[in-house]
C-alpha cells in the first residue's frame, strides 16, 4: 500500500496538536510589561512542546521518504505514535500549572519516553516491511542516536524526582540534538535519486 494516506492522516493530526498546545497559552491577565513577563515561563513551556511535535513531523516526513510501502503493522504503529503524542499537550498544560512539579515533570519526561519507543517501534515495522534491502535500513544503521536518546529520557525521569530543573533540561537538550532532521535518510534518498537519474541518462544513451 502507498504511504500518502498515512502521511496525510498523521500531518493533520500533528498539525492540531500543535494548534491545541498554542490555545492553552493564555493572554497576560493585564495589558502591561509585567503581563508579558508573567507570560513567559507558560510561552517557554509551551515552545518546547512545540518543538518536540515540529521535530516529530520533519523525521517521520524524512523516514517515510525512505518507505516504499505500508501494511497493517506499520499503519497500527503509526496511531502507536500519533496516541502518544496526543497526550503532549494535557501533560504540558499540566506541568505549567502545577508550577513544575515533580510528578507532572515526570509524567512529561514519561510521554516523551513513550512517544520515543513509538517512533522506534514505527522505525522497526517500517524496515520489516520493505525487507533487507531497505532503504530506511540503510540510511539509520544501528540507530545509535534513537537507542540513546531513550536512554537519557529513562535518566530524565528519574532526574526529576531529584531536581525538575535538571530534567526539563534534559528535555530541551534532547530537542536541540533532533532539531536538523535525519541527514542519514536525506543522504539515502538523495543517493537512490541520483542512481536513478544516472540510470536513466544511460538508458537514454544507449537508445
Amino acid at each position: 500500500m502507498e504511504t500518502s494516506r498515512l502521511e496525510a492522516f498523521s500531518d493533520g493530526v500533528i498539525a492540531i496538536l500543535i494548534t491545541l498546545t498554542v490555545f492553552n497559552v493564555k493572554a497576560p491577565a493585564t495589558a502591561d510589561i509585567h503581563g508579558i513577563a508573567e507570560s513567559i515561563p507558560a510561552i517557554l513551556v509551551f515552545a518546547l512542546s512545540f518543538l518536540y511535535l515540529a521535530i516529530y513531523w520533519n523525521n517521520h516526513h524524512h523516514m517515510f521518504q525512505a518507505t516504499r510501502g505500508v501494511n497493517g503493522s506499520v499503519l497500527w504503529a503509526n496511531m502507536h505514535l500519533l496516541f502518544w503524542l496526543s497526550l503532549l499537550p494535557f501533560v504540558t498544560t499540566w506541568m505549567f500549572e502545577s508550577a513544575f512539579s515533580m510528578w507532572p515533570v515526570a509524567v512529561y519526561g514519561t510521554v516523551l519516553l513513550m512517544a520515543a519507543m513509538a517512533y522506534w517501534v514505527l522505525q522497526t515495522c517500517i524496515v520489516r516491511s520493505d525487507g533487507c534491502d531497505s532503504l530506511l535500513r540503510q540510511a539509520i544503521g544501528r540507530d545509535w542516536k534513537g537507542r540513546g536518546s531513550l536512554v537519557v529520557y529513562v535518566i530524565a525521569v528519574l532526574l526529576s524526582f531529584w531536581s525538575v530543573w535538571a530534567a526539563i533540561a534534559i528535555y530541551v537538550g534532547v530537542a536541540l540534538v533532533w532539531l536538523i532532521p535525519d541527514q542519514r535518510i536525506e543522504k539515502a534518498v538523495l543517493g537512490t535519486s541520483q542512481d536513478s537519474n544516472s540510470e536513466a541518462c544511460v538508458d537514454q544513451e544507449e537508445a
